[in-house]
């Protein structure tokens, strides 16, 4: 108990010490907040000022259009755009700037260094300030209901999110607008004014394959059912089998030529007329022989068929339909990569859209109470919309390099096809000529056995063969006389 009472004398103060403390942070805090409030009124009236500055210098600009509000895209001689950037303008009258190439946007004029924007002259004072390290401009998105404050910032996001004018979305209207895709694959439009050039023929006035079997063949019901490269490989395999049924033509004509040939041998034997005498019997004789000849002729006939036109034809690229398997599954794995491309754009797309509608929907819902939590979700918003446009451009990078392989391999097998089409009607030709020369070589054959046949036929004589046939059979020469009485 005495030490009790001794020690508490040390126990209140100590409890006064940490009073203390207590209230020298509440007076140091309140002295940053009373700062922080000073430094916000500042910043409030100078953006104020900063404002009744800006609306100065636009009046300004208004005054002088010809000098100061080029139309979307033209520039200054003197200053250039640099390759691959185009200029537009905002709906609020602001000028932006895109590369076609990397799709990058930017509010700030690009100099000739590639990717180094910067504002040019005659819009250097026209453009907002920047406040708080973000672009400070006015225009349509401001409201006269907003609390004070609100439309710096609502106008900042609305600068910093062109929306559905923005140069990505310009940029895929006017794709849209100039190119269609089918069946995964992407085809320019039919131009529609003069002054847009026609896409050309690859090989002009020669009808090549390489530039008539891009699109997918329609069935009736214009259902895209057979792709270009199949109505092709189509060609090559009736090709294969027209020239198998010629090949079976002239087989058939073979076996023709084989029972002739036996059928006129098996004629030349017979005995019919043999007995026949004179002139005219030589005659016979000599056409019974021209027969057996003819017989030899048309046997050599079908021989020479069989081994310089039919085997040909047979034998003509027995691997062909092998060959057409390969090109066959190698264009059909690249439209199928393709087509796995062209599904991850859509979602690419669908991705960005949707990226884009949340930051539109949080830049909406802008609220003076809970200022910096939107502003957190706004940049969480804007980076995942940036991200979706990388992840858009990157996809549509690789679609681009998949259709950029399956045109090339297009056009190198199309050729390809073509080569092999030209070889093979020139090969059945130059066979069909052989046909040709080798019936006219049998119908000479044919003429020289019938020519003795013809010179015999002309030098029979009936006077001569009566004078032959008498010496041999005659019976006497004496006539009969008349009886005496």
């Amino acid at each position: 108990m005495k030490l009790y009472f001794k020690i508490k004398p040390l126990l209140k103060s100590a409890d006064s010490e940490k009073e203390v403390e207590k209230m020298e942070d509440f007076i140091t805090c309140k002295e940053d907040l009373a700062k922080a409030e000073a430094k916000r009124k500042e910043l409030e009236e100078k953006m104020v000022f900063l404002f009744a500055e800006k609306q100065n210098l636009m009046s300004q600009v208004q005054s002088k259009p010809a000098a100061t509000s080029p139309a979307p895209g033209d520039e200054t001689k003197s200053v250039p755009l640099p390759q691959g950037w185009r200029c537009y303008m905002s709906p609020e009258g602001c000028r932006y700037y895109v590369n076609t190439g990397s799709k990058e946007t930017t509010w700030e004029r690009p100099s000739a260094t590639y990717g180094t924007p910067v504002r040019p002259p005659a819009q250097r004072n026209s453009l907002p300030p920047v406040v708080n390290g973000t672009p400070y401009t006015t225009g349509s998105a401001m409201h006269p209901t907003d609390p004070p404050g609100m439309p710096l910032r609502r106008a900042t996001m609305d600068k910093q999110n062109p929306g559905n004018n923005s140069p990505v979305k310009r940029q895929n209207k006017e794709i849209k607008e100039t190119k269609i895709t089918i069946n995964c694959v992407t085809f320019p439009l039919p131009s529609v004014t003069p002054d847009q050039p026609e896409q050309q023929l690859l090989k002009p006035n020669e009808w090549s394959y390489c530039d008539y079997f891009w699109t997918d063949k329609k069935d009736p019901q214009g259902t895209p059912s057979v792709g270009g490269f199949e109505v092709l490989l189509q060609k090559q395999l009736k090709g294969k089998q027209m020239q198998k049924e010629m090949a079976e033509f002239v087989r058939e004509r073979i076996k023709i030529e084989d029972e002739y040939s036996k059928n006129l041998s098996k004629l030349s034997q017979s005995p019919l007329a043999a007995q026949e005498e004179g002139t005219l019997g030589e005659a016979w004789a000599q056409l019974k022989r021209s027969c057996h000849d003819e017989a030899e002729v048309h046997l050599k006939f079908s021989n020479k068929l069989q081994c310089e036109v039919e085997k040909p034809l047979l034998t003509f690229r027995d691997n062909f339909k092998k060959e057409l398997k390969k090109y066959d599954h190698h264009i059909i794995d690249l439209r199928k990569q393709l087509a796995s491309r062209y599904a991850g754009v859509e979602k690419a797309r669908k991705a960005l859209a949707d990226r884009q509608k949340d930051l539109e929907v949080k830049t909406q819902q802008l609220d003076i109470k809970h200022m910096n939590k939107h502003e957190e979700d706004i940049k969480k918003a804007r980076r995942k919309s940036t991200q979706a446009g990388d992840d858009l451009m990157h996809n549509v990078d690789l679609y681009n390099r998949a259709q950029s392989k399956w045109f090339e391999e297009m056009v190198t097998t199309s050729l390809e096809l073509e080569r092999l089409e030209v070889e093979r009607v020139e090969m059945i030709r130059q066979h069909l000529r052989q046909y040709t020369t080798l019936r006219h070589e049998t119908d000479m054959f044919n003429q020289s056995t019938v020519e003795p046949v013809d010179q015999l036929l002309q030098n029979v004589d009936p006077a001569k063969d009566r004078e032959l046939w008498v010496q041999e059979h005659k019976t006497g020469e004496l006539r009969p006389v008349d009886m005496d009485i």
